[in-house]
């Protein structure tokens, strides 16, 4: 598996199809595995935090999550050609786990999200098999045990970053069964409809970002990062250059 190193956060290399041959692979050989986005925002909070480094990088997977980590590679002379959004490739393997007849779980989000999350992907992939939801706001130890009852091979959390990274790290070793773990942030409210994604055009033109601004005005702040985070890689690169 190719990867760069992005501020020091291991960032996949392969593209889309490569990555879900190579991951369920994986899911086949029995692997526990872990996908990880990384983008501007992730990296930027937690740049000081070796611990959250570590972690992340000790992990087989880290997808291209943001078109700043297709700049920064591009900055760098790196080989990462386009981004690899969360949600899209949630559903790459929603849609790759109907062929095995994965047992899929929904972790997250506020009440009633992840149910409504289950109606639509049961819509969209017809002999898809969701055996749980539950939503992020009971008790952890609860969730766990809901989980274990139901026995998933793939589990996706949505608890936003970092807590949803932590349970998955923390509860790896107790949920045997599962081979796929992937933390998903908000990708439940866009597939159940709570929120509504950009248009088709804005996603390929990798003006999303800016579509999620207008709707959200108060993200600014948040977007403001992704300048921070292009400044803290070219400042990167003088350093490397100077050494």
């Amino acid at each position: 598996m190719v990867k760069e190193n992005i501020l020091g956060f291991d960032v996949c290399c392969s593209d889309e199809n490569e990555l879900i041959k190579e991951i369920f692979k994986d899911y086949v050989y029995n692997n526990q595995v872990v996908i990880n986005s990384i983008n501007p925002e992730i990296i930027i909070n937690n740049i000081k935090d070796d611990d959250y480094k570590k972690n992340m990088n000790n992990q087989k997977y880290q997808i291209p999550d943001g078109i700043g980590i297709v700049y920064a590679s591009k900055i760098n002379k790196g080989h990462i050609k386009s981004r690899i959004t969360g949600i899209d490739f949630m559903n790459r393997i929603m849609e790759e786990s109907v062929i095995y007849d994965s047992k899929i779980f929904l972790y997250g989000s506020k009440p009633n999200i992840a149910f409504k999350a289950k109606q639509e992907l049961e819509k969209k992939y017809k002999k898809i098999n969701i055996v749980g939801v539950c939503d992020g706001y009971i008790d952890e130890n609860d969730a766990l045990e809901i989980i274990e009852k139901a026995n998933p091979d793939i589990l996706f959390v949505g608890l936003g970053s970092p807590k949803q990274e932590k349970f998955i790290l923390e509860n790896m070793k107790k949920l045997k069964t599962i081979k796929i773990f992937m933390p998903v942030g908000g990708s439940f409210d866009v597939i159940s409809n709570s929120i509504k994604r950009a248009p088709k055009w804005m996603i390929n033109t990798n003006l999303e970002w800016f579509y999620r601004l207008i709707k959200q005005p108060t993200r600014v702040f948040r977007q403001l990062k992704l300048i921070k985070f292009i400044l803290v890689v070219f400042k990167d690169k003088i350093k490397k250059v100077k050494e």
